[in-house]
């Protein structure tokens, strides 16, 4: 699911740049046709797999409005994937030679002819044409219009309480177009939004932690509260600083300078550069430079009551505090989305790679995989291999429910993580000890109990599954080349005797009971808006943590991009220069105790204590070697100057 965060920010258009994308894997299928019509082309996939008979609530009226894009398909798709992989691969010739964008775009992008061939079709069926960019047309029309250009009929269907408009059968276009056509969205009105991969608090009301804390794991244990697993546990830490994490995951000198971090989300924290200076100055981190951080935002900002639009304040916050944390000299970008819907987070997206942003972008939103269809799956694929081509690498938040059973019912992977295209990163409890040394990680799981009226045990202990990495294998994309050999056979078959793609692909510190402390400027009751800190996790932070050590080892290799880190990722597997991360590091079950404020900001209203095991991940299990909650393991010393030597 993708999230809805950030306050509307008037006329915030901080740098020009062209909305991008596409789609890149959605196959046209020659359809049948009428002896006495022309030939055409079926879209697989654009017709849902809720939109069905039993379902049907007959044709939607020609008049109701449709809008719609019709994404292109380029010069040379299969082209495109081939040279995605090559560059990408250590060991094929091609590794490294990455195209500009203006390359990437004369080789790869849709030519005069097909943006001209598609607006042809599209404006004489009846529709009007809102918006053409390099990889995509925009158009608006009826219902009539929309069944005439496409091919089918729309009808109306329930989906669960609600009741949307689908295709009856799959979308179809002219033979004619030469394959000019790779994807169309918006033909179903189903909501395709996202939902950020964390458990952040509402920034336009006060949150804050209560104590007490641990300075560092185990630094104060909780000698007055019930026993767990046969032993005292320690109060949860305060928030890790960037110092803390630096020193887990291997920094040693490097400072990502040199190298470019984009970040991607939904609209845009008006606070965004005084909370970030200020937290770099309370917490040691290096003072930003001028000109570090900039912001490329939309002109305007859609459904920002529909996707809680203040919601992504505390996202972008996390982020940017986060990668400046760990990568301090790195410039950072903020690419913030008009909404929270697909088509704009793509358009997020594609400005990164149309103007070469950045080599490297987190993202820490996404959806279950179940609400992904083919053609969005493709446009997102495609903006993908086109980051590739240009040495541009993604990383994207797993998801913070585990396999996703207590959240949807249904075991499944999160998207856009489950592209191949992707790095996709897990998380992990992590424990860092005095004078900031590593001390273990667990794959994060977390089960709560609460403490008993009488204080003396805890309410039936370990209690339920409340969050964990979320991982698994994906039912709709084939296993890649990279995790061959790699990810165990039953993991890659639980779906398909074939083998599918498993996520994550690497991992870091998630859990918010080991978390990370930000600051940000939030509202207090009496309406003051004011600076204050809280602890945070999800693998919201866990993706911009591992993007921050990319960072880092990109300045190791001379700043050569790095490029898609899946290949690189998967040839160093089961070497020391990752943790190997397991759920019992100890050799006995761990937890940390937690107390809060139950108003979520003062003791006016109480406390309330908890405990919170570690390393109990839903159905997913952190063991040796590659595992579904933290992939190959978490960055340890050496891995940031491994790239050094390729």
């Amino acid at each position: 699911m993708r999230s809805t965060r950030a306050a509307l920010r008037a006329g915030a258009s901080m740098a020009a740049t062209l909305p991008m994308i596409a789609g890149a894997l959605t196959l046209g299928i020659p359809a049948a046709h009428a002896a006495d019509g022309p030939s055409r082309t079926t879209l697989a996939g654009t017709r849902p797999a809720w939109a069905t008979a039993k379902a049907d609530r007959g044709a939607t009226p020609d008049g109701a409005g449709v809008s719609a894009r019709v994404y292109l398909a380029g010069r040379d798709a299969t082209g495109l994937a081939a040279y995605a992989k090559a560059v990408s691969d250590p060991s094929s010739a091609a590794y490294g030679r990455y195209l500009t964008a203006a390359e990437t775009q004369a080789r790869f992008g849709a030519t005069t002819a097909q943006v001209a061939a598609v607006r042809s079709w599209l404006t004489a069926a009846g529709l009007k044409i809102t918006g053409v960019t390099r990889h995509y047309v925009s158009v608006g029309g009826d219902v009539a219009a929309a069944e005439k250009a496409f091919g089918t009929q729309l009808h109306d269907y329930t989906k669960g309480a609600k009741t949307y408009r689908a295709p009856a059968a799959a979308a179809s276009v002219p033979a004619s177009l030469g394959g000019a056509v790779l994807a169309v969205t918006g033909l179903d009105d189903a909501p395709h939004k996202a939902s950020a991969k964390d458990v952040l608090p509402p920034p336009d009301a006060v949150f804050r932690n209560s104590g007490p804390f641990s300075s560092y794991y185990g630094s104060d244990v909780a000698t007055s509260l019930p026993e767990a697993y046969g032993a005292k546990i320690p109060y949860a830490v305060r928030g890790y600083t960037g110092r803390q994490l630096r020193a887990a995951y291997g920094a040693g000198s490097r400072t990502g300078k040199g190298v470019r971090v984009a970040i991607t989300d939904a609209y845009a924290s008006p606070t965004i550069a005084s909370d970030a200076a200020s937290y770099a100055r309370k917490h040691g981190d290096a003072a930003w430079r001028t000109g570090q951080l900039t912001q490329v935002l939309p002109k305007n900002y859609t459904r920002t009551e529909e996707c809680g639009a203040a919601g992504w304040y505390g996202e972008e916050t996390l982020d940017v505090e986060a990668v400046h944390a760990v990568a301090p000299a790195a410039n950072v970008t903020y690419v913030g989305a008009a909404s929270c819907y697909d088509d704009d987070l793509l358009d997020s997206l594609g400005k990164v790679v149309d103007n070469h942003l950045a080599d490297i972008v987190s993202n820490s939103w996404g959806d279950v995989e179940a609400n992904q269809t083919p053609e969005l799956a493709a446009a997102y694929d495609q903006v993908f291999q086109l980051g590739a081509v240009e040495g541009i690498g993604f990383y994207f938040s797993s998801g913070d429910d585990g396999d996703e059973v207590a959240n949807t019912g249904t075991k499944q992977v999160d998207v856009p993580a489950d592209s191949a295209w992707v790095t996709a990163v897990g998380g992990t409890s992590l424990a860092v000890g005095r004078n900031d040394t590593y001390l273990w990680e667990t794959g994060w799981g977390t089960e709560k109990a609460s403490l008993s009226a009488d204080g003396g045990s805890w309410t039936d202990f370990p209690g339920a599954f409340t969050s964990g990495a979320g991982g698994g294998t994906s039912r709709t994309v084939a296993e890649p080349y990279y995790q061959k050999g790699v990810v165990p056979h039953a993991l890659a078959t639980a779906n398909s005797a074939a083998g599918n793609r498993v996520v994550p692909d690497i991992s870091a510190i998630a859990d918010p009971n080991t978390g990370f402390r930000v600051g940000q400027t939030q509202t207090f009751p009496d309406g003051s808006q004011q600076y204050s800190e809280y602890r945070i996790g999800g693998t919201s932070l866990a993706a911009p943590v591992v993007a921050a050590v990319q960072a880092l080892a990109q300045e190791a290799r001379g700043g050569r991009p790095i490029g898609f880190a899946n290949p690189a990722i998967y040839s160093r597997s089961g070497s020391r220069v990752y943790h190997d991360v397991t759920d019992d590091p100890t050799g006995s079950a761990l937890a940390v105790a937690r107390v809060d404020f139950a108003n979520s900001y003062d003791a006016t209203d109480g406390l309330l204590t908890s405990v919170r095991s570690l390393g109990k991940d839903s159905s997913l299990a952190a063991v040796k070697g590659y595992d579904d909650v933290t992939g190959v393991g978490t960055p340890a010393n050496g891995y940031v100057e491994s790239y050094r030597r390729r």
